[in-house]
């Protein structure tokens, strides 16, 4: 195996659900190299991937598709506050989620509709009112002590933010 190879396959061990864009730059190589690389390693097995939300997201071997997408939507910085809330307060309506986090609603929409989809998340609807809870707590805590989001990944999700904030009515 090359030395670039090595190292990729490296980052992506140490780094599980690591996109694509972060590993080309936490590593300097060009995005060629790093797609050449990517898939040599994917056919012989030595890589996963998912994707998920638009994002390609690799892993070493051995962790569930469950795991997978818990670690691909945890590097995201709203979606990891969004959990903690959660985790910390217990179930809460998306507009408490909203105000506790300072964040637009449509944002915070988003973020449970892909923690949903994962079945990470479920919706309980009492009459008209929504509360949202996470569904696996365990595996939530666990994930969360392993990810040590990149700072351009900090950036992008706060960019985000900033935007969601400024279209919201």
């Amino acid at each position: 195996m090359s030395d670039t190879r090595a190292r990729v396959k490296s980052h992506v061990e140490s780094n599980p659900g690591v996109h694509f864009n972060a590993i080309s730059r936490e590593l300097d190589i060009a995005t060629g190299q790093t797609q050449y690389h990517i898939r040599k390693l994917l056919r012989e097995n030595r890589l996963t991937s998912m994707e998920l939300c638009g994002r390609t997201h690799y892993f070493p071997l051995g962790y569930s598709e469950h795991e997978q997408a818990g670690f691909a939507l945890l590097r995201r910085e709203t979606t990891r506050e969004l959990v903690v809330l959660l985790l910390d307060e217990g179930p809460m309506a998306p507009d408490d989620l909203a105000t506790e986090a300072d964040i637009a609603r449509s944002t915070v929409e988003w973020h449970l509709s892909n923690l949903v989809d994962c079945e990470l998340a479920e919706k309980q609807y009492e009459g008209r009112s929504v509360r949202v809870h996470v569904t696996e707590p365990e595996l939530l805590r666990e994930l969360l002590v392993e990810i040590d989001p990149t700072l351009p990944d900090r950036l992008v999700d706060r960019f985000s933010r900033l935007v969601d904030s400024l279209l919201e009515p």
